[in-house]
């Protein structure tokens, strides 16, 4: 994906206040100098569209057949990329992955119309993705429930690397990883 496409998206969240910079506690009691809140970006139309064109394209780069991830942070992301494969006459299918299954109904884990394989030379190939990669434990259940599933992770994607060790152990276990904007620990974030 482009360098301009990128900048985009990091302009626009820094202008939606999707990125924001002060002192904050995240969610795993780390202190950040930043708080990037990836569904204030992909849920404007502006972003859904950068943020959808660009994913778009690693999905076809990696040969991908299908995109998903963990809920809450993929969903809009998820809707970007099949709604713009779509409009671009090579659409492909999107999929959600619960924290856990459903405890009625099909008890499902993971939802939308995945294609499932049990033949290795036929398996679907997937694109994983998230708005923002921390520790990458997200992340890992996606991929779990995909592989489980019967597919075949090509590659991981997401909108921030905060660059906490996610996305080296997804590398570590020979996953592709790709991110539109890195950030280091004195709150710095730039485009990939």
């Amino acid at each position: 994906m482009s360098q301009e496409s990128k900048k985009q998206i990091l302009e626009l969240a820094k202008a939606l206040e999707a990125l924001t910079f002060g002192d904050f506690t995240l969610s795993s009691g780390q202190k950040s100098k930043y708080y990037f809140d990836g569904r204030i970006l992909t849920l404007s139309s502006a972003g859904s569209y950068l943020v959808g064109e660009a994913i778009l394209e690693e999905v076809y780069k990696y040969g991908a057949n299908e995109i998903g991830g963990p809920t809450l942070g993929a969903d809009p992301i998820v809707s970007a990329v099949t709604l713009t494969s779509h409009l671009k006459g090579r659409p492909i299918n999107g999929f959600l992955v619960r924290s856990l299954a459903k405890g009625h109904g099909t008890e499902q884990l993971l939802e939308g119309p995945i294609t499932r394989t049990n033949a290795k030379e036929h398996m679907t190939k997937v694109l994983i993705v998230d708005d923002v990669c921390t520790s990458g434990g997200s992340l890992f259940h996606a991929i779990s429930a995909a592989e489980t599933y019967g597919c075949e992770v090509v590659c991981v994607a997401v909108i921030l690397d905060r660059k906490q060790g996610g996305s080296e152990a997804i590398r570590k276990k020979g996953y592709s990883f790709v991110s539109l904007l890195d950030a280091t620990d004195e709150g710095l974030v730039t485009i990939s």
